[in-house]
């Protein structure tokens, strides 16, 4: 084995050699820092909300008049936009998932104090049908019925309303009753009365998901519902006619209110929403490959120019071991071996700088720490894009005739 001539040959280019052990380690730090953020934010992007997203089209009003009491205009326009072709269901809540705002409530297990909150819950408040026509999907339980509904408007009053039912998602219902079925078990959200559940969903995410915070893993579902002015309207339709109603609601809204002036504030397509909610999520993922990308060119170009001018430095020396017997393969070893022990070298230096380098990003941006697994990832890439890029100067080298590398040295 060519170990200990490449070590002797090594320490006779400390500088060079270092150098490049130096960007090997530069670039697997960053590198496994990277593809780990990388991989944060693509499970971040495609986790999946629960809801029906292709199917569903989001629409908002503001009234450009005072009205005291919008629960007849709002069942005026849902029952409006029942009516226009291609659209399944229609429901209203306070929120709805990728928006610009979110609502929050403790939940306790027993009445007293909200600060003695057992856990904190994402609380979409909705009208009849928000199941049906978000797509959700209840693994126990039943739907709402509909004496259970109270009007979202007499939270607001010194009484509030006794709400006797709630619905709540799966992740929830394991936090609080990890021991048996949430279902029957009492919740108090907004009052000393307790809610019932009665049904628990699938799969629900939090108005603002992948925002690393526990609470946003807590969803729950009350039958209350809010008026136009306080929520968004929410059609499920046909996705081959979205375009149409989608443009038929605004206009259906618009007309809606007779001797009243309104504006439709917000028309979108939820997956569109859902597309502008990750929009910065995607940019940083191009961001990171591109650096990462540019790092891993520069290192091989680095590995193949320190590669090529050692060729050339050492044309005698492969001229004389040819001359001796060494056969065009273990020409090819030796600098693809020399390059392993730098890269092996670089990459254990890299190992601990990638952990330093985590520790940094844990304490001022509150980022989980780097798994174990990035580190032999990184290591492969790094080894093998050495190997790579070492071949083609080895090649050459390998390819000289003893005659012409001795005489070229």
């Amino acid at each position: 084995m060519d170990i200990l001539p490449i070590l002797s040959t090594l320490k006779r280019h400390k500088t060079a050699a270092g150098l490049i052990v130096l960007q090997i380690a530069l670039t697997c730090a960053i590198v496994c820092n990277a593809l780990f953020l990388i991989s944060e934010r693509i499970d971040r992007i495609s986790e999946p909300s629960g809801l029906a997203e292709d199917e569903l089209i989001v629409m908002q009003v503001s009234g450009m008049t005072r009205v005291d009491n919008d629960g007849p205009q709002t069942q005026s326009d849902l029952q409006a936009l029942r009516q226009i072709p291609g659209v399944k269901q229609v429901s209203i809540a306070n929120q709805i998932p990728y928006g610009q705002q979110s609502s929050y409530s403790g939940v306790r297990l027993r009445p007293g104090d909200n600060e003695n909150a057992n856990l904190t819950a994402a609380n979409y408040l909705a009208g009849e049908n928000f199941l049906e026509t978000s797509g959700l999907r209840l693994t126990e339980g039943r739907d709402f019925l509909p004496s259970e509904f109270v009007e979202m408007s007499r939270l607001e009053g010194a009484n509030p309303p006794q709400v006797p039912a709630i619905i709540i998602n799966r992740e929830m219902a394991r936090r609080l009753f990890p021991n048996g079925s949430a279902l029957g078990q009492g919740l108090y959200v907004f009052s000393d009365e307790p809610h019932r559940i009665v049904g628990v969903v699938d799969r629900l995410v939090a108005p603002n998901p992948g925002s690393g915070e526990e609470s946003s893993a807590n969803t729950m579902i009350l039958p209350l519902r809010p008026g136009y002015r306080s929520g968004s309207y929410l059609l499920r339709v046909d996705p081959a006619q979205r375009e149409a109603a989608l443009k038929a609601a605004a206009e259906k809204l618009l007309h809606n209110s007779p001797g009243m002036k309104r504006l439709v504030r917000e028309q979108k397509l939820l997956s569109d929403q859902r597309d502008a909610y990750y929009r910065q999520d995607r940019s940083m993922i191009q961001l990171l490959a591109g650096v990462c990308v540019g790092l891993l060119v520069v290192t091989a170009f680095g590995i193949v120019g320190l590669a090529s001018f050692w060729v050339q430095q050492r044309t005698r020396m492969i001229g004389t071991r040819r001359a001796l017997g060494a056969t065009r393969g273990q020409i090819l070893r030796y600098f693809q071996t020399e390059n392993l022990l730098l890269s092996t070298v670089g990459i254990v230096i890299g190992m601990v700088g990638a952990y330093g380098i985590s520790l940094l990003l844990m304490r001022y941006y509150e980022l989980p720490r780097l798994p174990a697994l990035y580190l032999p990832i990184g290591a492969l890439v790094l080894w093998t894009l050495g190997q790579i890029a070492v071949f083609g100067p080895a090649r050459r080298a390998a390819a000289l005739p003893p005659v012409v590398a001795l005489r070229g040295g």
